[in-house]
Protein backbone atom coordinates (compact mmCIF):
# COMPACT_ATOMS: atom_id res chain seq x y z
CA UNK A 1 0.00 0.00 0.00
CA UNK A 2 2.87 2.51 0.63
CA UNK A 3 4.65 1.60 -2.77
CA UNK A 4 7.16 5.07 -2.68
CA UNK A 5 5.98 8.53 -1.32
CA UNK A 6 2.31 8.77 -3.54
CA UNK A 7 1.49 6.03 -1.59
CA UNK A 8 2.38 7.65 1.97
CA UNK A 9 0.69 10.76 0.38
CA UNK A 10 -2.72 9.28 -0.69
CA UNK A 11 -2.85 7.68 3.29
CA UNK A 12 -2.18 10.91 4.34
CA UNK A 13 -5.03 12.28 2.10
CA UNK A 14 -7.12 9.40 3.36
CA UNK A 15 -6.52 10.13 7.16
CA UNK A 16 -6.84 14.02 7.03
CA UNK A 17 -10.59 12.97 5.25
CA UNK A 18 -11.95 10.63 8.10
CA UNK A 19 -10.82 12.93 10.31
CA UNK A 20 -12.66 15.62 9.03
CA UNK A 21 -15.71 13.57 8.82
CA UNK A 22 -15.20 12.64 12.53
CA UNK A 23 -14.81 16.27 12.99
CA UNK A 24 -18.27 17.03 11.58
CA UNK A 25 -20.05 14.17 13.07
CA UNK A 26 -18.72 15.06 16.70
CA UNK A 27 -20.27 18.81 15.80
CA UNK A 28 -23.32 17.71 14.73
CA UNK A 29 -23.85 14.88 17.08
CA UNK A 30 -24.75 17.04 19.97
CA UNK A 31 -28.24 18.20 17.98
CA UNK A 32 -28.54 14.76 16.89
CA UNK A 33 -31.61 13.58 19.18
CA UNK A 34 -31.23 10.64 21.13
CA UNK A 35 -27.58 10.55 20.52
CA UNK A 36 -25.38 10.08 23.77
CA UNK A 37 -28.85 8.91 25.69
CA UNK A 38 -29.17 6.04 24.95
CA UNK A 39 -30.26 2.88 27.43
CA UNK A 40 -26.94 1.67 28.28
CA UNK A 41 -24.81 4.60 28.29
CA UNK A 42 -23.40 4.55 31.86
CA UNK A 43 -23.46 7.70 33.63
CA UNK A 44 -22.53 7.97 37.20
CA UNK A 45 -22.60 11.00 39.68
CA UNK A 46 -21.46 11.18 43.20
CA UNK A 47 -20.59 14.56 45.00
CA UNK A 48 -17.80 16.44 43.13
CA UNK A 49 -17.18 13.09 40.55
CA UNK A 50 -19.33 12.33 37.53
CA UNK A 51 -18.80 9.54 34.90
CA UNK A 52 -19.85 8.82 31.97
CA UNK A 53 -19.41 6.53 29.67
CA UNK A 54 -21.57 6.12 26.13
CA UNK A 55 -21.14 2.02 25.71
CA UNK A 56 -24.20 1.42 23.63
CA UNK A 57 -23.64 4.36 21.65
CA UNK A 58 -20.17 3.31 20.98
CA UNK A 59 -21.35 -0.09 20.14
CA UNK A 60 -24.32 1.57 17.42
CA UNK A 61 -21.13 3.76 15.67
CA UNK A 62 -19.19 0.58 15.93
CA UNK A 63 -22.09 -1.28 14.27
CA UNK A 64 -22.56 1.17 11.71
CA UNK A 65 -18.69 2.19 10.78
CA UNK A 66 -18.21 -1.26 10.66
CA UNK A 67 -21.28 -2.15 7.70
CA UNK A 68 -20.06 1.01 5.86
CA UNK A 69 -16.74 -0.02 5.21
CA UNK A 70 -17.83 -3.40 4.62
CA UNK A 71 -20.16 -1.67 1.89
CA UNK A 72 -17.56 0.37 0.62
CA UNK A 73 -15.13 -2.39 0.55
CA UNK A 74 -17.54 -4.41 -1.40
CA UNK A 75 -17.57 -7.22 0.46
Amino acid sequence: MLNGPGGLGRVLILMGAVLLVLGGLLTLGSRLPGVGRLPGDIYVQRGNFSLYFPLATSILLSIILSLLLAFFRGR
